[in-house]
């Protein structure tokens, strides 16, 4: 409160706002999603039919997104956080009532019009609770054990549902971006070995559980871990996609086949490459320079998010941007160890370039979230 009441005056107002955006943060977002655009043409055939067009209608429609989320006044987004994190509850909970299968997952709700992965929401208002409420909490009682509870519970409780649904990968995020958020409060880093402990502990159960009654993982996440360990085990079948994915990404050379020239994509031997795979269609075409290019436009995007926290004049703003930062981060990074073999495949997008709705408008969202705590620190 004493930073609306210290601010007061000092922050532009109606369309003055648009003087304080950060126009390279938006630049760099323009930048990453036109590699999208043009993957997902080029994927088609040379049209801009089923993927490109509706990418950049949902693309445009994030910038509007984006742009009333920069609009409205921090503190708004500080008061309804719990709000938007229990309504992204409930939708994660109607999931399992009225959600629809689509590859053997039930993690969409169809409203007619659109479909919304709740999931991917889950993802911004967990930050944006977990901001509000360090924000809240008086310094000396941050890493008191009543205190640290609190967090954790509201952490938990939507990994537990998103990993029924099944979806390992956000499941994954979601204890990251929660515990990144958590360490940058200043929680003691006591608990953040306790937690590793834990994870090794469940990772052990997880192998052990194999093929009992209480097996902790689905089949076709255990062949994902096999697979990552001996992609060659099983080379037609659940090695499949990670093989394509290698090969293509070796083909690219140091600058690629050419645009529209990637054998794997253009022939169909590399599956799901309009999402979770569109990186290796982009190594395929455009080689190490076009993925390094890429990679780069990530880090810068990343960079500016942590200078406008490190800007920003009130603790709320801080922690939410730090979180969408690091969140952020390691959506690309999982994404990109997942589909050159680093990393188990787990059903990641690339963020800004794979085809997707939910992803693309949340994102969007997030970044509204960060113009928002710079437009309207004091000054």
């Amino acid at each position: 409160m004493s930073y609306l009441v210290q601010s007061v005056g000092t922050i532009p107002a109606g369309p003055s706002k648009l003087r304080y955006l950060n126009w390279p943060l938006i630049l760099l977002i323009f930048a990453t999603a036109s590699f999208g655009f043009l993957m997902l043409y080029s994927i088609a055939g040379g049209n801009f039919w089923p993927w490109a067009a509706p990418q950049m209608i949902r693309f445009a429609a994030g910038l509007f997104v984006m742009l009333v989320a920069a609009i409205i006044p921090i503190w708004f987004w500080r008061s309804v956080s719990p709000l938007c994190y229990i309504f992204s509850l409930f939708l994660l909970l109607a999931v399992d009532l009225f959600g629809i299968v689509s590859q053997g997952a039930q993690r969409w709700l169809d409203f007619g019009l659109f479909r919304l992965q709740p999931s991917e929401l889950m993802k911004l208002t967990l930050i944006m609770l977990l901001a509000a409420y360090y924000d809240w909490l008086p310094a000396r009682r941050i890493s008191h054990p009543i205190w640290v509870f609190v967090p954790v519970v509201i952490i938990i409780l939507p990994t537990v549902i998103i990993l029924g649904q099944p979806d390992l990968g956000t499941a994954i995020l979601l204890l990251s971006a929660g515990a990144s958020v958590m360490f940058v409060a200043g929680v003691h880093w006591g608990y953040f070995v306790a937690v590793f402990a834990l994870i090794a502990t469940l990772i052990l159960a997880v192998f052990q559980s194999r093929g009992t009654a209480w097996q902790l993982l689905q089949d076709y996440q255990y062949r994902r871990i096999d697979t990552f360990f001996n992609p060659d085990s099983d080379p037609l079948g659940a090695g499949y996609h990670i093989t394509q994915s290698k090969i293509a990404l070796g083909s690219g050379g140091w600058s690629g086949r050419g645009f529209m020239q990637g054998t794997q994509s253009r022939l169909n031997f590399l599956p799901e490459k309009h999402t979770d795979f569109i990186f290796t269609t982009l190594a395929e075409e455009f080689g190490f320079v076009g993925t390094a290019t890429l990679l780069g436009l990530y880090v810068m995007i990343v960079i500016v998010c942590i200078v406008v926290a490190l800007s920003t004049k009130d603790r709320f703003s801080m922690l939410l941007t730090l979180g969408i930062a690091f969140t952020f981060f390691l959506i690309f990074a999982l994404n990109m160890s997942m589909v050159t073999g680093l990393a188990p495949v787990v059903g990641v997008p690339l963020p800004l370039v794979s085809f997707g709705g939910s992803a693309m408008l949340v994102i969007m969202m997030a970044f509204g979230l960060v113009q928002s705590a710079q437009i309207h620190q004091p000054r």
